[in-house]
């Protein structure tokens, strides 16, 4: 199931209404929160994309249920802009080589759940950075956590929070899923 923060019903439209309708949804939007547009035109995947790509918002996907397209952005937001803080990082390439030689580590996945269902490392634990205060109990404070992000920017202020908790072995991935060129898999159930 991908959560998403509104829905808005295109079926039916012809270009460029599902556009115009999107941006009209997507303003009313808070940063980072994730639309879901049904459509029924076939040619809105590719305006979508094209549409996300010209704005700065981000495609996450689409996903077709029969007659149904149902495409998936997710508002951009400021954050992405933000100074790295966290100390420890590394990068995808030392992340993927970590991963190859089977170390005992958590790969900590702190987009949203809709970004995480279209796209994921392997073995992944999703856990939203909005949750993670929430949630800490989930992990392992003495393991080796991975944190990545879309681009290495929630991933920091995530990676800073569980530093703070006490967690010890805390490394931020930059530039994160947004260059990732290993393994990936969905989970669009």
């Amino acid at each position: 199931m991908i959560n998403t923060n509104s829905v808005l019903d295109a079926k039916g439209l012809a270009c460029p209404m599902p556009i115009v309708r999107t941006k009209k949804a997507m303003n009313g939007l808070e940063p980072g929160q994730v639309l879901e547009i049904q459509a029924t035109d076939k040619g809105s995947t590719a305006d979508m994309k094209a549409w996300s790509e010209s704005t700065g918002h981000q495609y996450l996907g689409t996903v077709e249920e029969g007659t149904v397209l149902k495409h998936y952005l997710r508002k951009a937001s400021r954050e992405e802009e933000t100074d790295k803080k966290h100390e420890h990082v590394t990068s995808n390439q030392e992340l993927l080589a970590q991963l190859d030689s089977n170390h005992n580590i958590t790969v900590l996945d702190v987009r949203e759940s809709a970004e995480y269902a279209f796209n994921h490392i392997p073995n992944a634990k999703s856990l939203p950075l909005g949750e993670l205060e929430g949630r800490l109990s989930e992990l392992n404070p003495d393991t080796e956590v991975y944190v990545i992000c879309r681009t290495g920017s929630r991933s920091d202020l995530a990676a800073q929070k569980l530093t703070s908790a006490g967690f010890k072995h805390v490394i931020n991935v930059i530039p994160g899923m947004s260059q990732w060129d290993g393994p990936v898999e969905k989970s669009l159930n």
